[in-house]
């Protein structure tokens, strides 16, 4: 006899947040990637300094900058209408034992990459032991997905509604690809799966926004950006 498992508790609340995403937004995903070698770069100059900063960390912090530059993806649906958030808040996914959270680093723009490494970790440490508040789990205005540790290039990441943009990270990859020489060399790349309520948000602002981002981390140095 097949073993039932009932929805309850935070798998329970996840399910019920995801069917109400899918009813009330008409979501499509827009696919890119990015050379990651200056992400590379600066990944071995952090671990030199003894800095502790992730691909995930350096995602984050452009994210906001490219935010900063398209206000309307940093949105969220409301009965009054679409309400346009000046701060930038980024909730972050995180797969815990007992379910899916997505906690708020909130104000994104007014901290460095330091900063947004340590509280993205101390997220994760208290999202593990169940110890998140509130505000932290419902007060982000765009959300992160990184499925970058696993072999998942791309996906089409459920909006995290009432929010409007959704940015799923897929894991690094390499390839041979030709400079401007003409010679073949490896190089890392990164796909990244952009959702966003169609709705709202028609397909060439949606282009441009991830070209933004990708651009941004193509050319990616903290002391330029911080």
């Amino acid at each position: 006899m097949a073993e039932i498992f009932k929805l309850t508790g935070i798998r329970g609340f996840v399910a019920r947040k995801m069917r109400e995403s899918l009813a009330k937004t008409a979501q499509l995903t827009f696919h890119g990637e990015l050379d990651a070698s200056q992400m590379v770069a600066a990944r071995a100059l952090f671990k030199e300094q003894g800095l502790p900063a992730s691909y995930e960390d350096m995602i984050i912090m452009t994210l906001a900058q490219s935010v900063t530059e398209f206000p309307l993806f940093n949105s969220c649906l409301t009965q009054a209408g679409l309400e346009l958030s000046e701060q930038i808040n980024i909730n972050i996914a995180i797969d815990t034992d007992v379910g899916l959270m997505a906690p708020a680093l909130f104000d994104v723009t007014s901290l460095n990459l330091q900063e947004i490494a340590r509280l993205r970790k101390d997220l994760i440490g208290r999202a593990g032991r169940n110890k998140l508040t509130v505000t932290e789990q419902s007060g982000g205005t765009i959300t992160v997905s990184n499925l970058g540790t696993t072999r998942v290039q791309y996906f089409t990441p459920i909006l995290n509604y009432p929010q409007i943009a959704l940015l799923g990270v897929g894991t690094m990859t390499r390839r041979a690809v030709a400079d401007e020489q003409g010679k073949i060399e490896m190089r890392p790349f990164i796909g990244l799966s952009l959702t966003v309520d169609h709705a709202v948000i028609d397909g060439a602002p949606s282009g441009k926004f991830l070209t933004n981002l990708c651009e941004r981390l193509e050319r990616f140095n903290y002391l330029k950006e911080a």
